[in-house]
């Protein structure tokens, strides 16, 4: 993590970890950042121009709602995407709710002007990549014309499944080994292995 992600996660109002990603930092944000960005604020971050996107508010807005309802769970809800090159928020990304069932379905955006650079693909990798140590499947649903987020999903390892023509879904799965190793972190689902930013 570079100083300017370090410093940019450290004042998003108490965020508590963060997922290294090649050329980004995915910040784990607290439910009073998600409040923030869920009235349109900044949650904290500096943004490239452009940004929050939409989608990052109503995400936001899913994240608050779960802590007022007492059902947020930490590393199951939002994530800011931070550039470590400058330290600016690029995007976010996260889960629409706690694991059930053995699944958890995913969300993201990038910005506009941040779009065509592989963001959006190397976070979905290292968030799926520790989603995978804790659940069997990681799924998301996209708009069917939305060929951009298909190809993201693609890239990151989804395939496609059986759905709906107007909301195709995608998922991963942990592979044999993954599964064995999901039963051990299991058993330790209090403790978060990633980046310590507190």
């Amino acid at each position: 993590m570079t100083e300017a992600t370090e410093s940019a996660a450290q004042a998003a109002q108490g965020a508590p970890f963060a997922l290294p990603a090649p050329d980004l930092t995915l910040v784990a944000i607290a439910p009073a950042a998600a409040h923030d960005l869920a009235s349109g604020g900044t949650g904290g971050f500096t943004w490239i121009e452009g940004g929050p996107e939409a989608g990052t508010r109503v995400g936001a807005s899913m994240m608050a709602k779960s802590a007022d309802e007492g059902t947020y769970v930490p590393g199951w809800a939002m994530y800011v995407l931070v550039r470590d090159a400058d330290g600016l928020a690029v995007g976010a990304m996260g889960f629409h709710s706690a694991p059930a069932d053995g699944r958890v379905e995913v969300g993201y955006d990038v910005v506009a002007a941040a779009r065509g650079n592989g963001y959006a693909t190397q976070a979905l990798r290292a968030l799926t990549s520790w989603a995978l140590a804790s659940v069997p499947v990681v799924f998301a649903r996209t708009d069917p014309g939305n060929e951009p987020s298909q190809r993201v999903l693609a890239k990151a390892g989804f395939t496609a499944v059986p759905s709906t023509p107007e909301e195709p879904t995608f998922e991963i799965r942990a592979s044999a080994n993954q599964a064995s190793a999901n039963q051990a972190s299991a058993n330790q689902a209090s403790g978060i292995q990633a980046t310590d930013i507190s």
